[in-house]
């Protein structure tokens, strides 16, 4: 099905009057079996689509638990051959839930861009966002992935103009994902003005589903932000779930403390519009 399950989850969720939750975890964090377990877990709390990090020792778009993030994930066996493992696994167990792997260009680069698109199909892959690819530079991996089917999602800033934006749509697939702020993920949040703006612009522009994320922790905010895009990312939060566990010891907690915090998200996100309505 590869990046048609993105198209039928975005217009499931238009149907029902919503925009989707989309959960973000790092692969092999903090283990692979656990990690495994986790995004079962994710999906079963509600998440329309699961973004699964690639760990990498330099990930410079993240904020600081995400960077620790990767690098429990990585001290625990993880790389993106693992990554794609797990997404297989995952995708034998869920046939719906798309997946995206996002990641960097270095460890793509290493695989082969033609090798990476081929395992990626093969494991149930739906998209890729590698972050510090710019549109002037994703041509060799873009024509790879559309081979296979699979979504090549750029990113979108509030600092985006008119112009920039163009040039980001031209050849953009699945979703724009909407960076709320100018920074590292986990760095706050932008003003709902700002972004509105943006995601329209994106939104005009593109065709595409517009995702926002970056900075987006609570389910107050999550709410907010589902009033104005087409899905709401969530990752930091969840991570920092990982993290909590780890610190007292119980790996296995994470599983169950990712689920709360992810059924409250998806509430929040799923009541968001009609609770404007309501009011």
């Amino acid at each position: 099905m590869t990046a048609d399950r993105i198209s039928a989850t975005f217009a499931a969720c238009r149907a029902q009057g919503r925009a989707a939750f989309v959960g973000y975890l790092m692969a092999a964090d903090p283990d692979i079996e656990t990690s495994l377990s986790s995004l079962k877990a994710l999906a079963a709390a509600g998440a329309d689509i699961i973004e699964l990090g690639a760990p990498f020792t330099d990930p410079m778009a993240d904020g600081p638990a995400i960077q620790k993030a990767a690098q429990r994930a990585l001290k625990a066996g993880g790389n993106l051959t693992v990554t794609l493992e797990i997404a297989r696994r995952f995708r034998s167990v869920n046939d719906s839930t798309p997946l995206i792997i996002m990641g960097y260009a270095n460890p793509i680069h290493r695989m082969g861009f033609a090798a990476f698109a081929r395992n990626a199909a093969a494991a149930g892959v739906d998209g890729v966002i590698t972050v510090d690819m710019p549109p002037e530079e994703d041509a060799p991996l873009r024509v790879e992935l559309a081979v296979h089917g699979l979504a090549a999602i750029r990113l979108a800033t509030p600092t985006t103009s008119e112009s920039r934006m163009k040039r980001i749509a031209d050849g953009a697939s699945g979703f724009v994902y909407y960076v709320s702020v100018a920074g590292v993920t986990g760095a706050g949040v932008g003003t709902e003005t700002d972004i509105t703006a943006g995601v329209e612009q994106a939104r005009r522009i593109s065709k595409l589903p517009v995702a926002v994320g970056f900075g987006v922790r609570t389910p107050d905010q999550a709410a907010r932000f589902a009033r104005i895009a087409d899905a709401v990312v969530v990752g930091t939060a969840l991570v920092e779930e990982v993290r909590a566990a780890v610190e007292e010891g119980n790996f296995a907690n994470s599983v169950k403390r990712i689920g709360v915090v992810a059924e409250s998200l998806s509430n929040a996100i799923a009541s968001a519009r009609v609770e404007r309505s309501v009011h």
